[in-house]
C-alpha cells in the first residue's frame, strides 16, 4: 500500500500552556498511542504490529533499552512512546524518487526536523551529485560504487568517519566495525559519545567495566532506589512498571531531577486494575536538585554516612567488602569528611533536612540501587559525578549482591549492543587480535575520532567521507552551525536511513541516501528468514524478528548493505566471507561467538526464551578487573555550578512527543506545553526578577569564554516549577547554543546539561533559525 499525506509544519504561535501533570501513563497513555498507531500503520498492521512488540518471538522496540521482565510478558509488553516509536518506523508512508523531484534541496532545508520526519519511509536509493538542486535515483550498485571509489581515493582511510546509531542491530554493528578496521581506521563514532560515554568511563575506573551491575530482577529486591537525573516517564516509561514492582515490595524511591518529573510522582499502570483507577505514588522523595550540583549531593551524603558510622561503629560502612575489594579508601575517607555541608546545601539547593533525610536511608537500606542518564553523564563534571555515586555504593557493600548495584539506564535500544560488537574508536587489544584471527584481516591500532573529534576533523578538512549507520549527526550533535558546516565540507556524506532526517539536508559534496529495512521490516536473505539480536540496557542479549512487509521492494537490510559495500570496495579476493554473512545470520553470529567476550555459543544461548546474559565480574563474582585488581573509590575535586549574576543555567531535554531527535508530536503532555517546541521553561521568580513576562517571546544567547555569540531565536517563556536560576527547553533547538569544545572532562560528552544563559527580548524580524 502506498500513501502519501504529507503534515504540516510546526506552528509556534499556536503553543497552548497548562499545569504539568502529577502523574504518568492510565487510560490517555493508551488511547494516546493507539491513535498515533492507527494514523500512522492502520488497524491492521497496527494489530499486527503492537502484539509482537517486545514479545519473545517478535521484535525488540526501535525506542528504549529498558529490558524486557525475564518471566511473564503481558500481552501488551510496551509504552506509549514505545508504540510512537513503532508507529513511526512503521508507518505506510512513503518517501518516493517522485517525493524527491517535487521536494528541492533548497526547499527541504527550510523544513523542520518534525516535517521530514512525517513525510515516511525511504523506498530508493537517492544521490545528490555537485550542481544538482534536487536528490536523484540510483542504483544499488552504482551507490556501492560511488562509496568506493571515493574510500580508494582518500589519501589515508582515517580521512573517513563511520558514524554508528544506537538502533543498529549486533550483527551489523560487528560487520561494520569489521569493514571499518579491515579498511584501515578506528574512526567509530557513535551515539554513546554523546549520552552515556560518561558513565562507561566511570565504570570502567570503578569497577573495571562500563556496564551496570543489576538485572531487571533486582528491582524488586532493592531496599532503596535512588533515580538521579533522569526521567522514566517519557524516556524510559516501562521502567515506571519496574519501580511500581519495587514500591510493592517495600523499596523506598528517591527522585533527584531539576524538575518535577510526572512519571516519577505516581503512576497510573494501565494494565491494572488499580492503575486505571487511582495508581501508585512513585517518589517516596523528590530532590530538586539545581543543575550541576549532583557531584556535591553525592559528597555531602558520603560525609553523612561517615557520621553515621561513628555514631554506631560497624554498621553503616562495609568494612569487609571495603577492606578485601576496594582501594583508595583512606585519601576518600579523609576527602568525603572533610565535605563542607553549608556548601553541598547551596550547590545542590536542597536543605541539611533532606541531605540528612536521604543518608538515613542509605545507611539503612540492605539493598540500594542508583540509575541515572543523561542528567549527570552530559555534565563537564559527569565523569567525577559518576564516581562519587559509585563512591556511595562501594562504601556499603552494594556491588555484586542482589538488589543493589549502578544502573547506568541507555537510552537508544541496542547502543549498548553496538559498544560490546566493537563500535568504539579505542577498542581493547584483546578484542582487535581476536577480530584480526577470525576475519584474516589486520585491524589498525591507533585509536580514531569520537563523536567531537570527528567533527573536528571533518571542520578542519581532515575527513571528507562520512557515513552514518542510522541517526540523524546534523540534528543530534553539538554547536549546530559547526557540525553543519563540517558535514558540508565533506566531498561525500552517506546515510543509511529509514526515514527522511536533518542529515540528508546538510550533506556533502556528494550526498548518497542508502533505504534500509527497519527492526519491524521482514528480513529475507538467501530465500530464509533471517533474525537480528540486541543487547539492552541490563546486559542481556535475545533475538529480534521483524514481520512486516517492507514499504518497497528496493530497501536493503542493514546487513546487506555492509556487505555489498564490503564486496565492492575490497573485491572478491578478500578474505572476509561478506557473501556468506549477507546470506546467513547465524555466519555471523558463529564469527561473534568467536571474537566478542562472553558470546561463546551465541547461536544456541540467544535462541532460548529470554535469551542470555553477558558475564559482568563485579555483578557475578565481586571481580574488579580494574588496575589495582579492585573496586576504586573516585577522589576529586568538587565541582558544581554558581549561577551568574542576571543569567541563567540551561539543560536541554526532550519532550514526551519525541525520542532522540525523532520527533513524534506536538505535545509535552506530562509538563503541559502543547502545539509548540520554542519554549523555555523558566521559575516565576527568575521571570520576574530578569524583567520578562510569561509568554512573552525571547532569544537565548550562551556565553562562553570563547567570545562566540550562539543565539537561538524566538521561544516562549513558560513560568515553570525549575529550581531558582535553571532553566530548560528543548534540543536539538537548542544544540546551537553548545559549543563543540564544551566537553565532559575524560569522557569527551558534549555538555548539554549547563548551558549559562542570558535571556534577551526578540527584537528580530523572521523566522526561527
Amino acid at each position: 500500500m502506498h500513501r502519501n499525506s504529507p503534515r504540516t509544519d510546526i506552528d509556534e504561535a499556536a503553543l497552548e500552556v497548562s499545569a504539568p501533570k502529577q502523574q504518568a501513563a492510565g487510560v490517555t497513555a493508551v488511547a494516546v498511542a493507539l491513535k498515533r498507531s492507527v494514523e500512522e500503520m492502520g488497524v491492521v498492521r497496527t494489530a499486527r504490529t503492537l502484539t509482537r512488540l517486545n514479545q519473545v518471538h517478535g521484535f525488540d522496540c526501535p525506542g528504549c533499552a529498558w529490558p524486557e521482565p525475564s518471566g511473564h510478558r503481558r500481552p501488551a509488553e510496551f509504552c506509549e512512546n514505545g508504540a510512537k516509536a513503532v508507529a513511526e518506523e512503521a508507518t505506510l508512508r512513503t518517501v518516493d524518487p517522485e517525493f524527491f523531484a517535487a521536494h528541492s534541496i533548497a526547499e527541504l532545508e527550510h523544513k523542520s526536523g518534525y516535517w521530514l520526519g512525517q513525510q515516511g519511509r525511504i523506498t530508493h536509493p537517492m544521490v545528490l551529485r555537485p550542481g544538482d538542486t534536487h536528490y536523484r535515483p540510483i542504483t544499488w550498485d552504482d551507490a556501492y560504487r560511488l562509496v568506493a571509489d571515493a574510500l580508494r581515493s582518500l589519501g589515508s582511510p582515517d580521512e573517513a568517519v563511520f558514524y554508528t546509531s544506537g538502533r543498529t542491530a549486533n550483527e551489523t554493528a560487528f560487520l561494520y566495525q569489521a569493514l571499518v578496521r579491515a579498511y584501515g581506521t578506528n574512526n567509530l563514532p557513535d551515539c554513546s559519545n554523546m549520552c552515556h560515554e560518561s558513565s562507561g568511563t566511570a565504570l570502567s575506573r570503578a569497577i573495571g567495566i562500563g556496564k551496570g551491575s543489576v538485572s531487571i530482577d533486582d528491582f524488586p529486591k532493592a531496599d532503596l532506589i535512588i533515580v538521579a537525573g533522569q526521567n522514566p516517564g517519557t524516556n524510559h516509561p516501562r521502567m515506571l512498571s519496574a519501580l511500581g514492582e519495587a514500591k510493592k515490595a517495600g523499596a523506598t524511591v528517591v527522585a533527584v531531577n531539576p524538575l518535577p518529573e510526572a512519571g516519577l510522582l505516581a503512576f497510573r499502570d494501565p494494565q491494572t486494575p488499580r492503575g486505571l483507577v487511582t495508581g501508585i505514588d512513585i517518589a517516596d522523595d523528590f530532590l530538586q536538585i539545581r543543575l550541576g550540583g549532583d557531584m556535591a549531593l553525592f559528597r555531602g551524603l558520603a560525609r553523612l554516612l561517615f557520621e553515621a558510622e561513628d555514631r554506631a561503629p560497624g554498621t553503616v560502612i562495609d568494612r569487609d567488602f571495603v577492606e578485601r575489594h576496594t582501594a583508595g579508601f583512606a585519601e576518600y575517607e579523609r576527602q568525603a569528611r572533610a565535605a563542607d555541608l553549608t556548601l553541598v546545601e547551596r550547590a545542590t539547593g536542597l536543605t541539611r533536612a533532606q541531605l540528612e533525610r536521604t543518608a538515613h536511608r542509605l545507611a539503612t537500606s540492605r539493598g540500594t540501587i542508583i540509575c541515572w542518564a543523561m542528567g549527570l553523564t552530559q555534565q563537564a563534571h559527569g565523569v567525577a559525578t559518576i564516581e562519587e555515586a559509585t563512591n556511595l555504593l562501594l562504601l556499603r557493600g552494594m556491588i555484586g549482591k542482589p538488589g543493589a548495584g549502578v544502573c547506568p539506564v541507555r537510552g537508544h535500544s541496542n547502543v549498548q549492543g553496538d559498544r560490546t560488537m566493537g563500535i568504539w574508536e579505542k577498542m581493547p587489544e584483546p578484542f582487535l587480535a581476536a577480530l584480526d584471527r577470525e576475519l584474516g584481516i589486520t585491524s589498525p591500532r591507533a585509536h580514531g575520532f569520537d563523536t567531537v573529534a570527528a567533527i573536528r576533523a571533518m571542520r578542519d578538512g581532515r575527513a571528507k567521507v562520512f557515513m552514518a549507520m542510522g541517526g540523524n549527526f546534523a540534528a543530534a550533535s553539538p554547536d549546530t552551525e559547526v557540525t553543519e558546516a563540517a558535514l558540508r565540507s565533506c566531498e561525500l556524506t552517506v546515510q543509511v536511513s529509514t526515514k527522511l532526517n536533518r542529515s540528508h539536508v546538510v550533506h556533502g559534496r556528494t550526498a548518497l541516501i542508502l533505504p534500509t529495512l527497519g527492526r519491524t521490516d521482514l528480513d529475507v536473505q538467501g530465500g530464509e528468514r533471517q533474525q537480528v539480536s540486541v543487547e539492552d540496557s541490563m546486559s542481556m542479549v535475545h533475538l529480534s524478528t521483524g514481520r512486516l512487509r517492507p514499504v518497497g521492494t528496493e530497501l536493503r537490510s542493514e546487513v546487506a548493505i555492509v556487505c555489498e559495500l564490503a564486496a565492492e570496495l575490497f573485491g572478491p579476493e578478500h578474505p572476509v566471507p561478506w557473501s556468506d554473512f549477507r546470506h546467513d545470520y547465524d555466519r555471523i553470529r558463529d564469527a561473534i561467538a568467536r571474537v566478542v567476550p562472553g558470546c561463546a555459543d551465541y547461536n544456541a544461548k540467544v535462541r532460548s526464551r529470554n535469551g542470555f546474559q553477558l558475564p559482568h565480574p563485579p555483578r557475578d563474582a565481586r571481580e574488579f578487573r580494574t588496575g589495582t585488581g579492585k573496586a576504586n573509590f573516585g577522589v576529586h575535586d568538587l565541582v558544581w555550578l554558581p549561577v551568574p549574576e542576571g543569567r541563567l543555567i540551561l539543560q536541554s531535554l526532550r519532550s514526551h512527543d519525541q525520542y532522540n531527535t525523532t520527533i513524534y508530536g506536538l505535545d509535552d503532555r506530562y509538563r503541559g506545553v502543547r502545539n509548540a517546541r520554542r519554549v523555555v521553561l523558566v521559575h516565576p521568580d527568575d521571570i520576574a526578577e530578569l524583567g520578562l513576562e510569561p509568554d512573552q517571546l525571547v532569544d537565548l544567547v550562551s556565553e562562553f569564554t570563547d567570545g562566540v555569540e550562539r543565539r537561538v531565536i524566538a521561544f516562549r517563556v513558560v513560568p515553570y516549577p525549575t529550581p531558582r536560576g535553571n532553566a530548560a527547553a528543548y534540543y536539538p533547538e537548542t544544540n546551537p547554543l553548545v559549543p563543540l569544545d564544551h566537553v565532559a572532562a575524560e569522557s569527551n560528552t558534549p555538555v548539554s546539561k549547563a548551558v549559562v544563559i542570558r535571556i534577551e527580548p526578540h527584537v528580530h524580524a523572521g523566522a526561527p533559525s
